[in-house]
């Protein structure tokens, strides 16, 4: 609705309650319009339908791909997106991600974890609402600046700012956007999936990523000790995931289906099979198994039969069974594509290096199947990217033949080849990766996963560099304060930033002439007017 349109409803609403003393139109008004979204079910309705819309974007045009960094608080959330709007002017294509490791590693009441989903389940759904929370705040913010302006336009009789700012206020877009939350392994059996997915949805979760890896030995994607679970347990997570959004109401709500596979080489059991060619029997056709056919089965043996022969699976004295070496990409583009059958909507296949033609040879025979199936992928921190890339870059001239003597390619991090031009090449297939691979490998979307845990590390350790060594204050003011306001950070007035200046307007609307106010002649926040 427009602001007059909330003016007039107001108005009716008061008009009806005669012991509504000293209540305003306009101040409930107002305070309704920075309330766009009441409940966790509205903003998950309302992102569920940006993805939606950004998916079918995609189809037509991989150029309109999306993104995401990864946010542990919702501070860290509500500040990246200030920032994209203030250097961009939307959020378009612009998420958030929820990393089930950064939850684990910050988060958990127990401590710091490692991702193995030993912190407490609730914590993922609180964190969903805490995100929200704060980038809800920031709409109540930037909407209370745009009504004291319009407040002050009045005062000036400027009729023509007065009616620019309204008209800004009824197009406003909003900080929300959609949240891809990590449930890890689903925390348990199918039933703990559908509790735990609920609980996601209510806080406004729109898309949930869910993993093939058995939850009780859930590993991180990037170290080894992954087992994965057979298909059939898997699509029952899925499943119960999409029975939450029915629920709920959420019909569009999207289901990231990952597999793990590619670094897995065990799996929790043998899958179940009644036929050959079933998706049992595909899963088991992977097991590193010795031919037993007509040996006498010794005690204690697990046999499978193929065809004629009879297989005698490996397994570990951990009672977890080995696949065969080199079968993980073919394992990948089963899951996936029984996942998109099963009703998934998005695929993500984690990877232990970022490069195109991996991630492009899995997709293609994947799309050979479902042409219309798109990758959510980990641009990881536990790749070395620059590395990985000024190695690839190294292969390829080798490949052709270019001389390669000068570079010792297992110390190519090294700052000696930082300003060489093999350097330079492999910078500039960093910087195009996520346009290149959502063109040629199916990426939907790119999100790195742990991207503010780092930024919060490096910029601590910058800072007590500074301050507690020579620099002493100047270690804070030039590197920090003066940034801030040099490049117009919103929280440099860190008073407003937490709400002071909403609670004053609170102060005016419930107590009129009586209230006291923080935001006056004596507030430090007025020097960082100019």
């Amino acid at each position: 609705m427009s602001y007059a349109n909330y003016l007039q409803e107001a108005q009716s609403l008061i008009a009806r309650k005669a012991e509504w003393t000293g209540l305003t139109a306009e101040a409930v008004a107002r305070m309704r319009i920075q309330n766009r979204f009441k409940t966790g079910l509205d903003i998950a309705h309302y992102t569920a339908s940006i993805m939606r819309r950004d998916m079918a974007s995609y189809d037509k045009d991989p150029s309109q791909y999306t993104q995401s960094l990864g946010c542990w608080h919702g501070f860290i959330a509500q500040q990246k997106v200030i920032s994209i709007k203030k250097h961009f002017g939307t959020t378009e294509r612009r998420y958030l991600y929820l990393s089930g490791w950064m939850v684990a590693a910050l988060r958990s009441q127990f401590g710091p974890l490692p991702d193995q989903s030993m912190h407490e389940k609730t914590s993922v759904p609180a964190l969903v609402e805490e995100l929200y929370t704060f980038l809800r705040q920031a709409d109540a913010r930037e909407l209370g600046m745009l009504f004291r302006d319009i407040d002050k336009a009045r005062a000036e009789g400027d009729q023509a700012r007065e009616q620019q700012l309204l008209q800004a206020v009824d197009n406003y877009q909003t900080h929300v956007v959609p949240i891809i939350a990590d449930i890890d392994a689903g925390f348990g059996n199918a039933e703990a999936t559908y509790l735990l997915a609920k609980k996601m949805i209510e806080a406004g979760a729109c898309a949930l990523q869910i993993e093939n890896q058995v939850s009780d030995e859930k590993q991180c994607g990037h170290q080894d000790g992954k087992v994965t679970i057979p298909h059939e347990e898997f699509v029952a997570k899925i499943r119960a995931c999409r029975y939450a959004f029915l629920e709920l109401g959420i019909d569009d709500g999207i289901i990231v289906a990952r597999t793990d596979s590619l670094g897995a080489g065990l799996t929790k059991q043998i899958a179940f099979s009644v036929s050959d060619g079933d998706i049992g029997d595909l899963y088991n056709s992977y097991l590193d198994c010795d031919d037993v056919t007509g040996q006498q089965p010794a005690s204690g043996d697990i046999l499978i039969t193929r065809g004629s022969k009879v297989l005698r699976p490996k397994r570990l004295r951990s009672n977890l069974f080995q696949f065969r070496d080199g079968t993980g990409a073919d394992r990948c583009v089963l899951d996936c594509i029984n996942a998109l059958n099963n009703g998934a909507d998005l695929l993500w296949i984690e990877t232990e290096k970022p490069h195109v033609e991996q991630i492009a040879s899995m997709m293609d025979r994947i799309k050979e199947v479902i042409p219309n199936a798109k990758l959510v992928y980990n641009n990881s921190p536990s790749f070395n990217w620059t590395l990985n890339f000024r190695q690839q870059v190294f292969d390829a001239w080798q490949k052709e033949g270019k001389d390669v003597s000068g570079f010792d390619r297992a110390k190519l991090m090294s700052e000696q080849y930082d300003g060489s031009d093999l350097a330079h090449e492999a910078d500039e297939k960093i910087r195009t990766f996520q346009r290149d691979a959502s063109k040629r490998a199916g990426i939907f979307h790119h999100l790195i996963t742990l991207p503010t845990y780092h930024t919060a590390a490096l910029s601590t350790d910058n800072l007590a560099k500074e301050y507690f060594g020579d620099q002493g204050m100047l270690g804070y003011v030039a590197n920090v304060q003066r940034q801030e306001i040099r490049q117009g950070i919103a929280c440099v007035k860190h008073q407003n930033m937490a709400g002071s200046d909403m609670g004053d307007d609170h102060k005016d609307y419930f107590a009129g002439e009586a209230a006291l106010k923080a935001g006056g002649a004596h507030n430090t926040m007025n020097q960082f007017a100019a």
